[in-house]
């Protein structure tokens, strides 16, 4: 199983991107090859910050985890990621998604219903484009037409974000896998994993054409109480959000506390072994602490771990 790193640039009132660099820079140094960055609605642009990024840094890897859709056309999304992969000399992974009701409906007055036929019907203009073909699809919800040969980089590869057995099956069939959020090993080895991969295998693909990417919260202390009482102030929104309280039900957690990887070395090496027995190709680690000596910490014995 891979290990990766999530970083996201901070962008309250200013665009700290000297200090993404800079986190970066280290990333790199450390060893890890891939840093996932999350799309916010009140962050700075994902995909233009990591095309700033990567002129900077030349060798560790992107990815998005993940861009929601609702918000821009294919066409729009292709153009973009396909400039930000060249840019990076083909470095990028682009991982999409529908976010939340609250977010669709409450902050951009977007429909959110009928998710699996949206996002089928952005993936029918998306992936065509990104692999360099013409595209003419006349959907209900979207509609592509036309081509974007504008760089001789490849298309990234695009991973979904999806939890539940219709989303879980269209990642299965048409993408190269599926980013997990607030899910535990468990959900993971008798849900999301298998789900995938008999999805992928209906399609008359392999099982080993589709990953499973799982994003946790991660903390590496001798005192795990602080760590969990930062975990539980920072991810209570995650609480209320009926996708992850799904998968937190699912789990058996109460809150999502309980899906955060928190403990000492052994404790920690336990919990990802978990991961790695369920099925799960690649970690992303989320270093929430606020300490800089857990944060080290826990950075080191996750580059241990990379497998």
């Amino acid at each position: 199983m891979e290990i990766s790193i999530m970083h996201t640039v901070d962008g309250r009132k200013t665009v700290h991107l000297d200090d993404y660099i800079a986190a970066l820079r280290t990333y790199d140094a450390e060893g890890f090859r891939r840093v996932w960055s999350t799309q916010m609605p009140r962050d700075p642009d994902a995909l233009t910050v990591l095309a700033l990024a990567g002129r900077e840094v030349p060798r560790i890897e992107f990815a998005t985890g993940v861009l929601p859709i609702q918000t821009q056309h294919p066409m729009n999304l292709a153009q973009r990621a396909l400039t930000v992969n060249a840019v990076t000399d083909g470095r990028l992974t682009l991982g999409v998604g529908l976010t939340h009701r609250v977010v669709t409906e409450g902050m951009w007055g977007i429909p959110y219903d009928r998710g699996v036929r949206r996002m089928s019907e952005y993936l029918d203009g998306l992936l065509p484009l990104l692999n360099d073909k013409m595209v003419d699809a006349a959907g209900e919800f979207t509609t592509t037409r036309g081509d974007m040969s504008l760089t001789e980089v490849p298309g990234p590869p695009v991973y979904l974000a999806a939890l539940g057995p219709q989303m879980l099956k269209l990642a299965g069939r048409r993408t190269a896998g599926t980013v997990t959020w607030m899910t535990g090993p468990k959900t993971l080895r008798d849900h999301i994993v298998p789900s995938l991969r008999a999805a992928a295998e209906s399609a008359g693909r392999a099982a080993s054409d589709v990953r499973t990417v799982a994003f946790l919260p991660v903390a590496v202390t001798d005192d795990p109480e602080p760590s969990k009482e930062s975990a539980a102030k920072q991810f209570a929104v995650y609480n209320g959000l009926p996708s992850y309280r799904a998968m937190l039900d699912r789990e058996g957690y109460d809150t999502p506390v309980d899906a955060a990887i928190v403990g000492d070395e052994a404790a920690v090496t336990a919990r990802v072994g978990e991961l790695v027995d369920a099925g799960v190709d690649e970690f992303v680690g989320i270093v929430f602490d606020r300490d800089e000596a857990v944060r080290n910490r826990t950075r080191a014995l996750l580059r241990a771990l990379d497998g």
